[in-house]
Parts: C-alpha cells; structure tokens; sequence
C-alpha cells in the first residue's frame, strides 16, 4: 500500500478547494463542514471560494437497547430523520425514539453555542450548500447530514471531502447532487491511514477556525 496522500487536514482542503472551482466567489455558495476533522478542512475550502463557512453537526440516534445500532439522526436546523426498517423491525415506539432524540438534541445544541460562540447559523434555504469532511469510510454520517441538509430546502447539495472509500462514494452519490472527492485509495482500510498527522481536531481548534472564517469572509465582503 502507497503511503499518505495528504500531510494534514488543511494541505487536504486546499487540494479539494481546487476541485470545487465553480462554486468560487458565488453569493449563494455556502460550506457547512462536519465537526471536528471536517472542520479545518473546510475552512480552508470556505476561504478559496471566498464563501462562508458553519458547522452542520449531526448526532446519531442509537436504539434503547444497542445505542451503537442507530435508529436514525439528528442535525443542525431541527431536523430528524428515523429509520423506519429499524424502528419497525425492533418495535421501538415513538416515546422511546423522543427519549433519545431529546438527550441528543441536549448534547447537539450545547455544541452548536459552544462551536458558534454566539453567531447564528447560516441560511441554508435556496443556497448551494457543500458539506465537507476530512473522508469517507462508511459514509454513514455524511449520508444522515445530506438527508438532514434536504429538508432545509437547499437549491443544491455537494459532499466534499479529500479522501473516501469507494463504496462510501457511490453510496453518497446516489443521495447528493454531486461528489467531489480528490481520491479514492483500493484498498481504503481506514481515513486516517492517508494523512501524515491525522491528530484529533479539538473543541477549541473548531471554535478558532470558525471564528477566523468569519472574520475573514466579513473583511471580504465587505464594500471597499
């Protein structure tokens, strides 16, 4: 197996910005990254296009009895999506998915004040939204965001990220309007093996990012 294809997370987003050239300097273009490791890679995405940047957090909904099994998700905006198969096939009735929903919508909005530091979220409705991360393995994750980002009634919706396993892309590409991914490693085995320094993003790597972007994109945009 070939050694890592990226040093880190933001050399990986500058090579992914320049594949999503068509969506630079577009007032309508806004990048929604997946906390934590997507995050520094869409900042660095969010600052080629010249285009705000937000975090769009999802939060799995595990069963009552196997939370690693999930049942569904929540994300940024209200949304919940279930997943129907699994609620019918294990009988789980809707007070127990709302007793799980509420405990993660508790943990999802501390994150999303802890992360925006007082900045509202960014309007999604009618806008091309690009939801980056820093790969794709599974694309469990990334699936429950684009369901989610669809009933915010966007004009578009793009998955980004730098690395991804193919069937996680395929699978993706069925769901979004489009792809972009700068490389599709066989074997895959794992994100992480393709970045040289793959250390974790922290809470407070996230919130300095954020707050850069939008410091930058306010200086861009506003009138000389």
């Amino acid at each position: 197996m070939r050694g890592p294809d990226f040093q880190d997370r933001f050399i990986a987003g500058r090579e992914l910005a320049a594949l999503l050239g068509r969506y630079a300097h577009r007032p309508d273009t806004r990048v929604f990254a997946l906390p934590r490791g997507g995050v520094p890679v869409g900042y660095e995405v969010a600052r080629a296009l010249g285009a705000p940047l937000d975090v769009f957090l999802v939060r799995k909904l595990g069963t009552p009895d196997h939370e690693e099994l999930a049942m569904g998700a929540i994300a940024t905006g209200g949304v919940r999506v279930i997943n129907t198969d699994v609620v019918d096939q294990l009988g789980i009735s809707s007070e127990e998915i709302d007793t799980v929903a509420a405990r993660e919508e508790g943990e999802l909005r501390r994150r999303e004040r802890s992360y925006r530091q007082g900045r509202p979220a960014l309007d999604v409705r009618g806008r091309r939204v690009i939801l980056v991360d820093d790969g794709l393995a599974t694309g469990s994750t990334m699936l429950a965001a684009v369901a989610a980002v669809r009933r915010l009634a966007p004009a578009r919706v793009v998955v980004a990220v730098p690395v991804a396993a193919a069937e996680a892309r395929d699978a993706l590409a069925l769901e979004a309007d489009e792809v972009v991914c700068a490389r599709t490693p066989e074997p895959f085995y794992a994100v992480g093996l393709w970045y040289r320094d793959f250390a974790q993003t922290t809470d407070d790597e996230v919130r300095a990012l954020l707050a850069r972007a939008a410091t930058e994109n306010a200086l861009s945009s506003a009138p000389a």
